[in-house]
């Protein structure tokens, strides 16, 4: 699994200020706005000082996400998002599906090689 994908970063391209709030909607896929609007009650609601200080060190501390991890793929995104929501459910499900595939491709195989006259007279005429 690609540590570049399942690490935070700043979201510098989503930005409003440092990024902080789009790179903790990035990671956890959730709407910037709702990490926004969250923040900003969160602060308002008696965490003034703490949220503030908390925000400044992130975003020092925080490295900035690399150009090749922009993608428009929204499939992608939601992939990395399950990694690491998840790792365990992502491989699993990746599991999953190489099995259903697997399944798929041994069935192809019996039909192509089993005593199908029909099959083997249309290979015959292909010839």
């Amino acid at each position: 699994m690609s540590g570049k994908h399942t690490k935070f970063y700043l979201d510098k391209q989503n930005a409003k200020w440092k990024g902080v709030c789009a790179g903790i909607a990035d990671y956890t896929g959730v709407d910037a706005l709702w990490v926004r609007l969250g923040t900003v009650m969160l602060t308002l609601m008696g965490g003034f000082p703490w949220t503030l200080i908390a925000y400044v060190i992130t975003a020092w501390m925080a490295h900035q996400k690399p150009v090749h991890l922009y993608t428009d793929d929204r499939e992608e995104q939601k992939f990395w998002q399950g990694v690491r929501q998840s790792p365990a459910r992502t491989t699993r499900d990746i599991r999953s599906r190489f099995r259903e595939i697997d399944h798929r491709l041994a069935e192809m195989e019996t039909y192509y090689v089993s005593n199908n006259k029909q099959l083997a007279d249309e290979i015959e005429s292909l010839r």
